[in-house]
């Protein structure tokens, strides 16, 4: 059964997808759909418009938008929807995703941008806080959110487990 889809992900560049599908696993796993797009706000300035002002009309909750360098389209995505907007840091620029991590934490007031760390952990934490999102109308989601944690805690008690036993091995 194919679920509804509820987050947008824009990405500025295709070359932006590997860090991205990071986001798309976790939403995936917390069985919450997802479409992944390509629009650049410098480059393809109507597309990235007229996706951002039909998002919420198409059923979508919430939007991730990766970019790196002058990182403008998380901006102008919140700019342009209502949705709330989780911009990821690309580091493709000699400045390691500094200078897009500032571009998005930026914003002028009014037109917030909620901005992860820069790369795959900040593309799977923006899976994780747009489900936190969508979670608050979802009891649902809420629960599938609770075991996907409990999950990642297990695997913590797991390893260190592992690395007691490595330790007691030793002598």
């Amino acid at each position: 059964m194919a679920r509804p889809v509820s987050v947008g992900i824009v990405l500025g560049s295709d070359s932006d997808l590997d860090v991205m599908l990071e986001a798309v696993k976790v939403l995936d796993a917390l069985e919450v759909g997802s479409e992944v797009v390509v629009a650049s706000a410098h480059r393809t300035p109507r597309r990235t418009e007229e996706y951002a002002t039909s998002a919420s009309g198409r059923g979508l909750g919430v939007l991730i938008a990766a970019a790196g360098g002058a990182a403008a389209l998380p901006g102008v995505l919140a700019a342009l929807s209502p949705l709330p907007v989780i911009g990821v840091p690309i580091a493709s620029t000699p400045l390691g995703g500094l200078d897009a991590l500032l571009s998005m934490v930026q914003m002028p007031k009014g037109v917030p941008v909620a901005t992860v760390a820069i790369g795959a952990w900040g593309a799977a934490n923006a899976g994780i806080l747009a489900a936190q999102i969508l979670a608050v109308g979802d009891p649902a989601l809420r629960e599938r959110l609770a075991l996907y944690r409990k999950r990642l805690a297990d695997d913590v008690d797991e390893r260190g487990r592992r690395v007691t036993e490595q330790l007691k091995s030793r002598g």
